[in-house]
């Protein structure tokens, strides 16, 4: 399943300006010029994630008049998170959010976003950068999901923390360091649940907001679970409290 992708300066700009959610825009190294001014200006703007690469990159991802720029077309629309946060307490209803932190892997990416939209999770927070974002190949592994699950792409995850907080959400970090269980924590009131990278888990940043942590027992010899198996498994626990 390829990436949609739109090639040139002057089809980026306008792609920008009508609104297109784009994951990310790959520049040629050295590019210069008024439209390439225009262009940049426009990522800052509207704080879409861009890099640098050689030449060489670009034609390999495409074989037309790229002009230098390729941005890559994100194949779902993005949700804004305090609109979500305030229609569900209009609602009365105790919002269940997931927060991802760095998680990279496009198959764990599916994988938890399959689980969240099973277990009535409300809304999935991913930074823009240094994550997995949502492309072709992310909606095929999460079996669909992602295009009936909200996605909320955030440009720092320690302010969205701050955000939920400000309403009254208890943010929980799930963490093989923490020393209470899962089984252990009142997971009933209005809860946004971390979830770190595969490689050193949450980050201290991230983690030293958290208001409460927990972990998932093990009985095996093994360490720790896949982080898209504890997703699963700390959403189980959610709903049994909730819902009997």
């Amino acid at each position: 399943m390829n990436q949609d992708i739109i090639y040139g300066i002057r089809a980026t700009n306008e792609a920008i300006d009508a609104g297109k959610e784009i994951n990310k825009v790959l520049i040629q190294r050295g590019i210069q010029g008024d439209l390439f001014n225009q262009l940049k200006t426009q990522l800052e703007l509207k704080q879409i994630p861009f890099q640098l690469v050689p030449y060489q990159k670009l034609n390999k991802l495409t074989d037309k008049n790229h002009q230098g720029v390729i941005a890559f077309v994100a194949p779902i629309e993005y949700f804004n998170l305090e609109q979500i946060v305030e229609e569900l307490m209009a609602e009365e209803k105790a919002p269940l959010l997931l927060i991802l932190d760095r998680i990279t892997d496009v198959r764990n990416f599916g994988s938890i976003a399959r689980s969240a939209e099973c277990m009535g999770v409300d809304a999935i927070i991913i930074p823009k950068r240094g994550a997995a974002q949502v492309t072709p190949d992310a909606i095929k592994t999460s079996a669909g999901s992602l295009t009936k699950i909200k996605v909320c792409r955030e440009e720092n995850l320690r302010d969205t923390l701050l955000l939920l907080q400000q309403y009254k959400i208890t943010i929980a970090g799930c963490s093989e360091k923490a020393k209470s269980s899962v089984y252990d924590q009142d997971l009933t009131s209005p809860i946004a649940i971390v979830f770190g990278s595969e490689e050193d888990g949450i980050s201290k940043e991230i983690y030293k907001r958290c208001d409460i942590d927990f972990t998932i027992p093990m009985l095996g010899e093994i360490a720790s679970l896949n982080v898209a198996v504890s997703c699963g498994i700390a959403l189980y626990e959610v709903n049994r409290q909730r819902n009997g």
